[in-house]
């Protein structure tokens, strides 16, 4: 347990913002994602479990991500409401250090109806006055045509959240201002 640990804190400071596919086979894939917050670890944390408020409405099942909540406790829910009572568990919280580190169980969007097990570890380190935010998610299992053939669509959607997450951070908005900029 405490290789593993160390294995993580190990890449999450190896750098600056990074987003990698690091491993991926036809029975499992480990994504990556790190960088900069210019916010201290609590303020991180806050604003990650506020993932209603960040986390973009095209990949919800809702299409309204003031749907998504999660309850920050051991055996938590990060879920999704629905209409008529209805409602989705994407992840369940196994590990929660508040300001420091979350570990959720689960399988995200297109994983959950395939035979897959997730485990998605956000850990939060102080750094030059601001939070070095890394995530890893490593998922196994049987999914139809091989997880290696998702795993850039999943990093891709984590690496769009990640970047999200950042901007609610440290502006207080989610859109990116590149995207809505006129030439």
């Amino acid at each position: 347990m405490k290789l593993a640990v160390a294995l993580l804190l190990a890449g999450l400071l190896s750098g600056g913002a990074r987003a990698e596919v690091v491993e991926a086979q036809a029975d499992g894939f480990k994504i990556k994602q790190m960088l900069i917050i210019a916010a201290p670890p609590e303020k991180v944390y806050g604003a990650f479990v506020d993932i209603g408020s960040w986390w973009a409405a095209e990949h919800t099942y809702s299409g309204n991500s003031a749907n998504l909540h999660i309850d920050a406790r051991p055996g938590g829910c990060f879920c999704e409401a629905l209409p008529d009572g209805g409602g989705i568990v994407h992840m369940t919280l196994v590990n929660v250090m508040p300001g420091k580190r979350l570990t959720l169980s689960g399988a995200l969007g297109p994983l959950q109806i395939a035979g897959v097990a997730g485990a998605m570890t956000v850990q939060l380190l102080p750094k030059d006055g601001g939070t070095q935010f890394g995530l890893l998610y490593n998922v196994g299992g049987y999914f139809p045509g091989g997880l290696k053939a998702i795993a850039g669509d999943v990093d891709a959607v984590l690496t769009l959240q990640v970047q999200r997450l950042k901007r609610f951070v440290e502006t207080g908005a989610v859109a990116d201002p590149k995207a809505t900029a006129k030439p």
